[in-house]
């Protein structure tokens, strides 16, 4: 069974003493309750609790059947606050019997609450930060893990009512390499399909692998996440500015221009926003200018980056062998896989940016604590794209440049390095 890189990161926590709320973040459908899953099938059956908010209880009335006197049940009902407190105090019960057990001193592993979907419950971080307090207080050896289909809703939880009290374990798309180790991808196939692990067994049909990033994954996301954790007045507009979005990736593009070619349009202050909430839900994001000034960064147009290629490619005409056939398409395409990788891989403090003026353009620029790299992304460009990173260089002295593409650093390499390795 194949473990994402991150596997040992949160396994080493866990076996830490309990001092923070673990919260596993990212996107859909990129395998954080697999993760989780492969995690508990370590441990010592007694040493953990798993619950999803996402599975419906069943109720049981307080009567009797008149005839026989029987309990008579209910019907089903979502996870609510109530039950969270429920499954909370059995799991502390569960976690001081353990605490006490023989095995617990054999493995010295502590106990593990992990709650799925927790988002689907009303005002959850409220309640978890009442019972959280409550449980340092009174000293409960137990961790808790907390994890969401919707990044939305666990940002949004987890800064309102949990301040000081987690640590966010981010798990981002799959790279290259996850998916060459655990689906055999090749590097075309990574190009083209992205790094959705659940829509790998489909690429061979690709009929039904677009079905599935359309409907598995792209409207889940939209549909739940966006629309439902935010007012959204133009529900449309945001739909054709994510799919205008994905075909323009890797391009700089005005949102002064976007609008006529965006029905009920709005203004370009309701894009910028509509736009925000997409990179936030690891779909789309607009990569700023590189400038030493704030304010032209933030008035610079949108470089459009997806943040996984399947979301392009599946929503795109062209084949995977009509992609491969087309030098220009493919270029793009590579350009885009470059700019998700970078975007997904970068450490907190590193920022992604592009860089142009007037003609002169760098594909993508990595900055980490005063350091800069330039990267340019050799795909079926002109030769005179060689210009612009001269021209970044010399304006910014020690800069490095990374020409990605070429001969003495092939695309499949860049993908396996975080951006921070460039800047050495």
């Amino acid at each position: 069974m194949y473990h994402r890189p991150i596997f040992e990161l949160v396994r080493q926590r866990l076996l830490e003493l309990p001092k923070r709320i673990q919260i596993l973040a990212g996107p859909r459908q990129i395998g954080k309750t697999t993760l989780v899953r492969q995690l508990l099938a370590q441990r010592p059956a007694q040493s953990a609790m798993y619950l999803s908010a996402d599975e419906p209880v069943q109720d049981v009335a307080d009567w009797s059947h008149p005839a026989s006197g029987s309990v008579a049940w209910g019907g089903n009902r979502l996870p609510d606050r109530a039950w969270l407190v429920e499954k909370w105090q059995q799991a502390a019960v569960s976690a001081q019997a353990w605490q006490r057990s023989e095995k617990m001193l054999a493995s010295q592993v502590p106990f593990v609450l992990v709650i799925d979907e927790i988002q689907k419950i009303s005002q959850w971080s409220e309640v978890i930060k009442g019972l959280w307090d409550r449980g340092v207080a009174d000293e409960l050896p137990m961790h808790v893990v907390l994890l969401g289909s919707s990044p939305l809703l666990m940002h949004k939880g987890i800064t309102e009512s949990l301040a000081g009290r987690f640590e966010v374990l981010r798990m981002a798309h799959w790279s290259f390499e996850e998916m060459n180790a655990a689906f055999g991808f090749s590097l075309d196939q990574y190009i083209y399909f992205g790094g959705f692990p659940g829509s790998a067994p489909y690429v061979v049909d690709e009929s039904r692998w677009r079905a599935y990033v359309a409907l598995g994954l792209i409207q889940p996301n939209i549909e739940r996440d966006i629309l439902q954790m935010t007012r959204i007045d133009k529900p449309a507009l945001l739909k054709q500015l994510f799919e205008l979005g994905c075909n323009y990736s890797g391009q700089i593009v005005s949102l002064d221009k976007m609008l006529g070619q965006l029905s009920d349009a709005g203004n370009v202050t309701t894009l910028a926003r509509y736009l925000e909430l997409l990179g936030e839900a690891g779909l789309l994001t607009g990569l700023q200018k590189h400038s030493d000034k704030a304010l032209r960064r933030r008035n610079s147009p949108p470089k459009f980056q997806t943040l996984n290629n399947a979301l392009t490619s599946a929503q795109g005409s062209h084949s995977f062998d009509e992609a491969r056939a087309d030098r220009s398409h493919w270029g793009h395409l590579v350009e885009s896989a470059i700019g998700a990788h970078l975007c997904n891989t970068a450490a907190s403090d590193t920022r992604i940016h592009y860089w142009r003026e007037a003609s002169l353009e760098v594909d993508f620029v990595i900055e980490h604590r005063g350091r800069l790299a330039a990267i340019e992304v050799k795909g079926g460009k002109l030769a005179g794209a060689r210009r612009g990173l001269d021209e970044f260089v010399r304006r910014h002295p020690g800069c490095q440049i990374w020409v990605v593409g070429s001969d003495a650093l092939p695309v499949g390499e860049f993908l396996r390095h975080s951006p921070e390795h460039w800047l050495d």
